[in-house]
Parts: C-alpha cells; structure tokens; sequence
C-alpha cells in the first residue's frame, strides 16, 4: 500500500478535497463519487460523509493509497 504524508494549512481538511489533494481523485467531485461508493475509510472505519472533517493525526485509505495527516 502507498503511503503519502499530507500537511494541513488550517485546522481541518474536508474528506473530498483531502483526496484531491492527495492526489488519489483527479477532481472533488471525483472524490465525492470515491465516499459515496463506500471506497474511503478514515481511521480504520468506512467513512460515508463527503464533507468529513479531517484533522492532523488521522489516516484516510482509498484506492490502495493510505494518507496521514499531519498538522503544520
């Protein structure tokens, strides 16, 4: 599994964009597809809300592709 390390420029991310710009969805909209089809699992858990608040310290996997967040 492919692991990236992205770094917040504020306080929280939302889901959708996390993975835009992690690079695993081309588009947000992209990544809204991702979650609604139930391929995005943040801390271990499958994740549904598209907008999820994402903070430093938790890890989101889609695709094969495991991304940590980390706080600035």
């Amino acid at each position: 599994m492919q692991t990236v390390e992205l770094r917040l420029n504020g306080e929280y991310v939302e889901l959708c964009n996390l993975l835009k710009l992690a690079g695993v969805a081309d588009s947000g909209g992209r990544g809204k597809a991702l979650v609604a089809a139930g391929e995005v699992s943040v801390d271990g858990q499958p994740e549904s809300r598209k907008t999820a608040k994402i903070r430093a310290g938790q890890v989101v996997e889609c695709l094969g592709v495991r991304i940590k967040v980390v706080g600035q």
